[in-house]
């Protein structure tokens, strides 16, 4: 398996969540420089610091860009130009469920995990032994109800890593199916809220728990280092498909 020491890494959605620990994991692998972005460039600064604070020897550093506008999206990777490695964790929220979700939402949702993610492709300079890796959800192998959007969306990144992995060859492209994690994305959330949707959710599991980020980011990691995988996912959910 190959290393990523002194090889350079973005991570997109980099600021907070799994994608700080993938970009923590990825110091911590000696990649260097390892570059962080974000649509909020209070939250970037502050990422930034943290990962500075950690001491090793990879220059950190940190990038502002729109993660819904596919236009500034091929900008920026345009100007970032070669690289080794990029990982795409950036998402959002939709808020309200089949039936009832607004087609603006559906809109912002492909923009941000599909489109996003094809203006990367479409842009990136990677460089030989390099890749692409992706973020999908459990809703592609076990929507929960009123989830179809979701469901849809993260079906489009599996088809998309799959046509990208022939399409790239031998730039290696996959992505990684997160379950439920505890991470900021949860945070306007009131604690009892939190605890009765981890509660209902985890009971399905295998795993009766929620996961943490570093542990997804490893799966991340894994993607980068293992030079002979293209065109997978590999699902990080605690057992979600086997699970009630």
């Amino acid at each position: 398996m190959s290393t990523l020491k002194n090889k350079s890494i973005l991570v997109v959605g980099g600021s907070s969540g799994i994608g700080f620990e993938v970009a923590l994991a990825s110091l911590q692998e000696l990649a260097n420089p390892v570059i962080i972005a974000s649509s909020n460039p209070e939250r970037v600064n502050k990422a930034v610091e943290r990962l500075r604070a950690h001491n090793f020897p990879g220059t950190v550093r940190g990038e502002v860009v729109d993660a819904t506008d596919s236009a500034a999206v091929k900008d920026f990777i345009t100007r970032i130009g070669e690289v080794d490695h990029i990982v795409w964790t950036s998402g959002n929220k939709v808020g309200s469920q089949f039936p009832k979700v607004e087609p603006e939402k559906v809109r912002s949702a492909f923009d941000v995990r599909f489109w996003g993610p094809f203006a990367v492709a479409q842009s990136a300079k990677i460089r030989p032994g390099g890749s692409l890796t992706f973020t999908m959800g459990t809703a592609l192998i076990k929507p929960a109800p009123g989830m179809s959007l979701w469901s849809s969306v993260v079906g489009s990144v599996d088809g998309l890593i799959r046509g990208l992995a022939v399409d790239l060859a031998p730039i290696r492209v996959n992505a990684v199916s997160p379950g439920i994690i505890d991470t900021e994305f949860f945070d306007d959330f009131s604690p009892e809220i939190k605890e009765t949707m981890f509660k209902g959710y985890t009971n399905g599991l295998l795993i009766k728990r929620g996961g943490e980020p570093e542990e997804v980011a490893t799966a991340y990691i894994f993607l980068m280092k293992c030079g002979y995988i293209t065109g997978q996912r590999i699902d990080v959910d605690g057992g979600a498909a086997l699970g009630r």
